[in-house]
């Protein structure tokens, strides 16, 4: 039997102290995580490299998706460049972060799945994405502790034709950014 590696017995145990202390979606002043993960780069809108323990992880956002900017052999899509810049924008190189868990660890890349807060002042960074119209939500069950939350965050930037609803025809469809602008 393969023995459980030491980040995953600290984001188990992470996890199980959001939920024993309520789950409120904001960091506080010395919550758990707030020192322990910091950002090494943005790969793209929903993809980050963060530091967790020594240890560089790749960590997909759950819950949003963001049009494809370094997927190989995936065109540029509409809006795919302005999502990255904004992710960069909200979580700079040496941010610190918390990472919250949902049912799954990883996805099928190996990639760590987390709900992002920046530590300084609790910003969801998944949620302000959809919000901001830079990310269409993405369901994925069984990761969906927040889902209701993010198509009602993108139902409200489509409204208001906030970012990729403004600019590219069909945000949930794959886009091209050469053939998909208005």
């Amino acid at each position: 039997m393969r023995r459980p590696s030491l980040l995953v017995l600290l984001l188990t145990a992470f996890a199980i102290g959001v939920s024993a202390c309520g789950g409120t979606g904001r960091a506080t002043p010395g919550s758990a995580g707030e020192a322990g993960a910091a950002v090494v780069r943005v790969v793209d809108g929903d993809t980050v490299v963060v530091r967790v323990s020594g240890r560089d992880e790749s960590v997909r956002l759950i819950g949003i998706d963001t049009p494809e900017s370094v997927k190989p052999n995936t065109p540029v899509q509409c809006f795919a460049r302005e999502a990255t810049a904004r992710t960069k924008a909200l979580l700079p190189e040496g941010t610190p972060v918390r990472l919250e868990r949902d049912a799954e660890l990883r996805d099928r890349y190996e990639r760590l799945l987390a709900y992002v807060y920046r530590a300084s002042d609790g910003l969801f960074v998944n949620l302000a994405l959809a919000r901001e119209g830079f990310a269409v939500p993405y369901t994925f069950p069984p990761n969906v502790a927040h889902s209701d939350a993010f198509v009602a965050a993108a139902s409200e930037a489509r409204q208001s034709k906030r970012g990729v609803w403004n600019r590219c025809r069909d945000p949930g469809a794959p886009l091209d950014a050469a053939n998909d602008r208005r």
